[in-house]
């Protein structure tokens, strides 16, 4: 006879078996033909408003047809958002009169910059102000702005967010970048100051990625989902802030002291800055591409389990190559984001033959890369009610390295979707991947972050390329794995994202696998997943 503690044991062992042997398996060779194609030539970088975008749409929703997905109520698997595409003409300008001099920065070399307000022409000169980190945070006691008028002003900042003290060690999440830190807001926050324009002092450091990132974002078309918005915004390299301030009487470094504290206020620099920018403009109908597997329960049913991978990239730019000395043209994007593309593909092949008791959306939303307006228009006009989506899983930048002996989830300590990634792991026998500080903000840069902010749970499942510093445990080649993922850092948002067949798809096939696993631990539960006590996310449901 078996002694009571055995009994258990052996009961429980047999029930994460079966519970094992229930879940569907993501296989590697549909995963790997997805990756392959949609990170091919032939579809011109996947660009919002480009052929390639509408092809990479055409794809995904023939292949959720031929998977098995459920259709949208209309009985199309599109979700359409208007979008406004902007982009500077050769000949805009912006200069600086300064102490006597004239300064004007060459586009793409020392400032970039662009219309988001729909306008075929902005043309104005204005007094520039320094207004530190550009922050608004009543949660943080803190107020860059002061009150003071900035109507038709020139607003200059700095990314990132105020840097912790020993007194203060948490303030702004200590090391980590908080949404205050992120470009978007700041953008976001001038506008609501009244700014008529805006520009941002870029270092490698303050904003995690190097300056070709942004000269690279703003060398393409770029779109907003209204024509409400900044008359110009854009950049600043750093040593063109410097020579800009020393002109203008100022020391850039003294007044980044003095923006440290709380008793800072914005500061007038004697210059005036000119601009000149003309822009093509044009809207575009665009499609978040999205599929469902009904749900078995028959209370659960109506509430639903996300999951998440962006479908866009930077698309074909013929004057790209020219400014970088390639012949090359295209922004394949195949870990950014390819891979999470095919990765819910794969996924979504096999759990439409498992049904969960909640049910199942795969979605692919448009225009990540160009300010997560896809994710953005889903929670303003949800396809299903967002009071009864229980959580968004979202996949972008995957391993594409090896298999590892973790799988990174930061972002889920923010609600109880960490206790549940903590199940699935063990089950799996994975490790929950050591936190780190998030320096570059990565909560903030996928598009979770926009069910996020609609009070849902959410977060970018694995991380292993948003991580950037190799940290993960590799089963094979520790060191070599560790070092090909830091690598793709000069790969990130340049022609050279493009896929590789020799590339060990084993780890990417794990954290698929995880995800959905995952999805299922919270589909099949009892209870909904939770925000963290005193988490500000948990009360902005709308």
């Amino acid at each position: 006879m078996f002694k009571p503690v055995v009994l258990a044991a052996s009961l429980a062992l047999l029930g994460n078996l079966a519970h094992a042997q229930t879940l569907p398996v993501v296989a590697e060779l549909p995963l790997r033909a997805h990756l392959a194609f949609l990170a091919d030539d032939l579809l011109e970088g996947r660009g919002t408003g480009q052929r390639g975008g509408d092809l990479a749409v055409r794809y995904l929703e023939t292949q959720a047809a031929l998977i098995g997905l459920q259709p949208l109520k209309d009985g199309t698997y599109r979700q359409g958002l208007t979008i406004v595409g902007s982009k500077a003409l050769p000949g805009s300008s912006v200069a600086f009169s300064a102490g006597g001099q004239t300064l004007a920065p060459k586009f793409g070399e020392g400032i970039v910059f662009g219309a988001s307000n729909g306008q075929p022409k902005v043309a104005f000169d204005a007094p520039v102000v320094f207004a530190g980190y550009g922050i608004n945070a009543p949660d943080e006691r803190w107020d860059d702005y002061k009150g003071a008028d900035l109507k038709g002003k020139l607003v200059i900042m700095m990314v990132n967010d105020p840097q912790p003290t020993a007194t203060e060690p948490n303030r702004f999440a200590g090391k980590s970048l908080t949404w205050y830190g992120r470009w978007v807001y700041k953008y976001e926050e001038a506008l609501r100051q009244g700014a008529a324009g805006v520009l941002l002092i870029h270092t490698t450091e303050s904003a995690s990625y190097p300056w070709s990132v942004p000269a690279n974002g703003f060398g393409h078309e770029r779109f907003s989902l209204a024509g409400s918005g900044n008359a110009m915004e854009g950049w600043l390299q750093e040593d063109t802030a410097r020579a800009l301030f020393k002109a203008a009487g100022q020391d850039l470094d003294a007044l980044r002291a003095q923006a440290e504290t709380r008793e800072f206020k914005p500061v007038a620099l004697d210059a005036t800055v000119h601009v000149k920018l003309d822009s093509t403009i044009r809207k575009v109908e665009q499609f978040n591409v999205a599929g469902i597997v009904p749900g078995t329960d028959p209370k659960l049913k109506d509430q639903a389990v996300i999951y998440s991978a962006h479908w866009d990239h930077l698309g074909k730019d013929d004057e790209g190559s020219t400014r970088a000395g390639q012949s090359d043209h295209i922004y394949n994007g195949a870990i950014d984001n390819a891979s999470g593309a095919a990765a819910l593909l794969a996924m979504a092949q096999v759990a439409v033959k498992h049904p969960a008791r909640r049910t199942q959306i795969f979605l692919w939303p448009a225009g990540e890369e160009t300010g997560m307006l896809g994710a953005n228009a889903y929670v303003r006009a949800p396809l299903w009610p967002l009071a009864k989506t229980a959580a968004d899983l979202n996949l972008d930048s995957m391993n594409f390295v090896g298999k590892t002996r973790d799988i990174g989830v930061a972002g889920a300590e923010r609600s109880s979707l960490y206790a549940s990634a903590a199940k699935v792991a063990k089950r799996m026998g994975l490790r929950l991947a050591p936190a780190i500080p998030d320096l570059s903000g990565a909560f903030y840069r996928a598009d979770h972050f926009a069910f996020a902010k609609a009070g849902i749970p959410a977060f970018n499942v694995g991380s292993a390329v948003f991580s950037g510093d190799g940290s993960f445990d590799f089963v094979n080649d520790p060191q070599g794995s560790s070092a090909r993922l830091v690598a793709f850092k000069k790969d990130y948002h340049q022609l050279t994202d493009e896929y590789n067949p020799a590339w060990d798809l084993s780890g990417m096939v794990q954290q698929a696998q995880f995800t959905l696993n995952l999805g299922y631990e919270v589909a099949n539960d009892k209870a909904m997943p939770t925000w963290n006590k005193g988490e500000a996310f948990g009360e902005v449901k709308r």
